[in-house]
């Protein structure tokens, strides 16, 4: 009898011990998976403001943020009204603020004064990173984009090579999708490399596209009836650029008018690939994203970041598309 007794206390304690084991381990994988989900989760959460929701450009800049948050495995989140509107950039910039966000990223235009909301973050400890235009006197931390001025110069090269160094060339602006101002900038680029480098070449007229006003085919005709006769366009706007490749075509003057635009949507290399857009010259849109929230990442780890970050332009004629695409 001792014996079955023995045999059945030691079963139970065979059990206990084998419970307490499973037990254990059970504990130990949630744990894991705890810790395992605080290591995953993003460390940063950071807010991009950009002035344009519709303009492929920014799309591209998005995709560059994107893929950047995704290596740096941090949150961030991308604003911008529909259409140009700094007084809505302004309203992100303050929502940002007021939710004590670990960094922002934001476009600054040229024809408002951001000091102000930019310090206002720096001051509250929220690093402030500048791209496509800057705001130099303000607090904040790192400027990424280039020079637009440097951008209208190497327009102008593009130019003269289409136009073998002479003839009329007409300038086509937007005011509903980029910034004007920063436009405006490229222009002056473009027209002192064409007074400094190119006496071959002069400026026929320089036209604003208003989106459901004065559409880039509009400005085609006009530009086609102009006397005397203009040789090449020259387009600041991804928008444009197609509206004008198309009207070109529309009007059977491929090869008659050189185009020079901006952009690298598959469409606009397409018409690069057909010869009817020569070249186009632009900011690299994906390095304007990638960078700014890279930059954001070494402030945050290393408080350290250099003032300006030049992301380089972007020339694509017909002999780049191939690596372009």
């Amino acid at each position: 009898m001792r014996f079955v007794n023995y045999i059945k206390n030691n079963i139970i304690n065979i059990i206990l011990i084998i419970a307490i084991m499973i037990t254990g381990a059970m504990i130990t994988n949630v744990n894991k998976k705890i810790g395992s989900f605080v290591e995953d989760r993003p460390k940063y959460h950071f807010y991009m403001v950009a002035p344009n929701l519709s303009d492929p450009f920014w799309q591209e800049v998005k995709k560059g943020a994107d893929d950047a948050a995704k290596h740096y495995s941090v949150a961030y989140e991308f604003k911008a009204p529909r259409f140009n509107d700094s007084g809505e950039e302004k309203k992100f910039l303050n929502i940002a603020i007021a939710s004590e966000v670990d960094g922002i990223v934001t476009h600054v235009p040229y024809n408002e004064d951001f000091t102000d909301v930019i310090n206002a973050a720096a001051d509250d400890g929220i690093p402030v990173v500048t791209m496509e235009n800057d705001a130099a006197a303000s607090k904040r931390k790192t400027f990424v984009g280039v020079s637009n001025f440097l951008l209208g110069e190497e327009a102008a090269k593009l130019v003269n090579e289409t136009m073998g160094g002479k003839g009329r060339v007409a300038v086509i602006i937007n005011s509903a999708q980029r910034d004007i101002s920063s436009q405006n900038i490229t222009v002056s680029g473009f027209k002192n490399a064409i007074a400094k480098n190119y006496n071959g070449i002069n400026i026929a007229d320089i036209y604003t596209s208003e989106m459901g006003i004065l559409s880039a085919e509009d400005i085609v005709g006009r530009i086609i009836r102009s006397q005397p006769k203009v040789d090449a366009i020259y387009v600041t706007d991804a928008s444009d650029t197609l509206g004008v490749a198309q009207a070109v075509v529309d009007y059977n003057k491929v090869g008659e008018i050189k185009i020079v635009g901006y952009g690298d949507s598959e469409d606009i290399l397409d018409y690069i690939n057909k010869g009817v857009i020569y070249g186009v010259v632009m900011n690299d849109p994906y390095k304007m994203g990638y960078n700014s929230i890279k930059s954001l990442v070494e402030i945050k780890k290393e408080n350290n970041v250099s003032a300006f970050i030049d992301t380089d332009l972007k020339i694509i004629t017909k002999d780049d598309i191939i690596y372009a695409r």
